[in-house]
C-alpha cells in the first residue's frame, strides 16, 4: 500500500525542473521575435514620419506590421517563459508534484487510477504530457492544478473523462517516465502517439465563471 499523503515532497525526491528547461529554449527565441518587432516599429515610424528614402510598397508596410506581431508575441512568450522560469516536476513516493515556485501542490498515487505518457508532433520536434486520470473527484479549480485539467474522451472505458495534463519539455520523457514507474509500475498505462495540438488550453472561462461565483465543481 502505498504511503498517506504528506504536507511536502520527500528530500530524495526525483526533480525534473521543467521551467528552467522551458526557459532555456523559449527565452532566445522571444528575444529573437522582439528584435524583429522592434525593426518593424522602427520601420513603421520611418514610414509615418515621412523620412524613407523612395516610394513604400504596400507589401512592404504589410511586412512591417507583421514583424510588430512577431514582437508582440515575442513579449508575450518571454513573460510567458520568465514566469514559469522556476516551475518543477517532483515524484516521490506521495505522488506527483507541481511546484510554481510560489505555490505548491500534490497529485497523490493513491487517488489515481492510471499514468500515461503523451505526445504529438511539433514540426520537426515531440511535445510530451504526463496524463494523470483520477479514481475520484476532480477540484478544477485549484490554485495551482486548474490549468492542468482537461476533459476529454478516455483511452479506456474504466477511465474518467477528467484527468490532470502536466507537459513538460522534449528530452525530460526519460526521467520522468522512470521516476513514475519506480513507484507505480502497477498502473502505468504506457505511450501513445496523439493528434498534433494534443495538449489543448486549460478552461480558463470555466474556471472564470466558477471563482467568480464563489464555487468549484
Amino acid at each position: 500500500m502505498l504511503p498517506s499523503h504528506t504536507p511536502s515532497p520527500a528530500p530524495d525526491a526525483t526533480v525534473i525542473r521543467t521551467g528552467r528547461r522551458g526557459a532555456m529554449a523559449g527565452l532566445p527565441c522571444s528575444v529573437v521575435l522582439i528584435a524583429l518587432g522592434a525593426v518593424g516599429v522602427f520601420g513603421a515610424v520611418v514610414i509615418a514620419t515621412g523620412n524613407q528614402k523612395g516610394e513604400s510598397s504596400p507589401a512592404g508596410f504589410v511586412g512591417l506590421v507583421f514583424m510588430v506581431v512577431l514582437g508582440l508575441l515575442g513579449v508575450y512568450l518571454f513573460i510567458a517563459n520568465w514566469a514559469n522560469r522556476r516551475t518543477r516536476i517532483l515524484v516521490d513516493h506521495t505522488g506527483l508534484w507541481i511546484d510554481g515556485g510560489k505555490l505548491r501542490n500534490v497529485i497523490p498515487w493513491q487517488g489515481l487510477a492510471g499514468v500515461g505518457l503523451y505526445w504529438s508532433k511539433f514540426g520537426r520536434q515531440k511535445v510530451y504530457s504526463l496524463e494523470l486520470f483520477p479514481t475520484g473527484p476532480i477540484d478544477r479549480d485549484d490554485p495551482v492544478l486548474w490549468t492542468l485539467v482537461r476533459d476529454e474522451e478516455p483511452p479506456h472505458p474504466n477511465l474518467p473523462r477528467l484527468r490532470y495534463r502536466v507537459p513538460f519539455p522534449a528530452g525530460c520523457q526519460e526521467q520522468v517516465v522512470a521516476a513514475v514507474q519506480q513507484y507505480v509500475p502497477h498502473i502505468w498505462l504506457g505511450e501513445s502517439e496523439r493528434a498534433q495540438g494534443h495538449i489543448g488550453r486549460p478552461d480558463v472561462k470555466g474556471h472564470k465563471e466558477r471563482t467568480r461565483g464563489g464555487r468549484t465543481q
